[in-house]
């Protein structure tokens, strides 16, 4: 099993909201208007992680380890999105997000194979990490830059986590997790070729609640993830590249090959399917 010795790690490296973030450190002129509106954004966003591990422990009913493993990652993230909604009560509490907010993030994720969520969620891992490291640097108030680096360092290490899963699954499963992985690897390092933004909380869910069944669509501004992106946090093409880099260098540990570009991993994956 691998979950008691992740849990062991995680815990190791675990911060405190009450000693790790420097609230006393607070500069108010130094948060505007525009910068706490998106953390209330990403506080909504960090919520949805209740209705994706509501996804995952239905889908893997069979595989006790892994749910076992989503209590932690359950816990994280709830306190990720905790971590913010404080901050603002603290500072800028109008701009706090309600419970009919939070809650309208809560729906059902139609079921879906469990090996390709597992490799789009490394994925939204590995993005997050570099949206969050680019967070911190946008930020101009001290506490806020502390917490998205926490949260940058949590999202690494989750990504990690779910890495260990994904090698297991490929001694297990052999060629059907490596087709499933490389599929998924494929889309979610095309970000370049789709023009969006590549993420588990961007991607349609649920046909029945179409067109809102992305996470991001149910927000108070649907909107405001690419503009984040694109004009506040400037998430270009170089932090586009790390995001593509870190998911072709894990897949080639995975899979025993050298994968430099896209291209060249689809061109795998089309050997895999034939």
């Amino acid at each position: 099993m691998l979950y008691p010795d992740l849990f062991k790690s995680l815990e190791k490296a675990r911060w405190s909201m009450t000693d790790d973030v420097p609230w006393d450190d607070f500069h108010p002129e130094r948060l505007s208007e525009e910068q706490a509106l998106t953390i209330k954004m990403n506080a909504i966003t960090e919520w949805s992680a209740l209705p994706a591990t509501e996804m995952f422990l239905r889908d893997n009913i069979g595989d006790s380890d892994f749910s076992a493993f989503m209590s932690v990652w359950f816990y994280e993230e709830q306190k990720h999105a905790l971590v913010l909604m404080d901050y603002l009560e603290r500072f800028k509490p109008e701009l706090a997000p309600s419970e009919e907010e939070l809650h309208a993030v809560r729906f059902e994720f139609d079921p879906a194979p469990p090996l390709e969520t597992l490799m789009l969620h490394f994925c939204g891992e590995v993005r997050l990490t570099q949206w969050y490291r680019r967070a911190s640097e946008w930020h101009t108030e001290p506490v806020i830059k502390r917490i998205y680096d926490l949260l940058s360092r949590d999202e690494a290490r989750h990504g990690g986590a779910y890495l260990k899963y994904m090698k297991r699954a490929i001694e297990r499963q052999g060629i059907e997790a490596k087709l499933a992985f490389s599929k998924v690897g494929v889309l979610m390092a095309s970000s370049g070729r789709t023009g969006k933004a590549l993420h588990p909380t961007n991607l349609h869910v649920n046909k029945a609640l179409f067109p809102k069944d992305t996470v991001q669509s149910r927000l108070p501004d649907p909107e405001w993830l690419g503009h984040w992106l694109d004009n506040q946090i400037v998430f270009d093409k170089e932090c586009e590249s790390r995001v593509v880099g870190g998911i072709l260098r894990n897949l080639s540990s995975l899979f025993g090959q050298e994968f430099e570009t896209v291209t060249q991993l689809n061109h795998f994956r089309k050997k895999l399917t034939a």
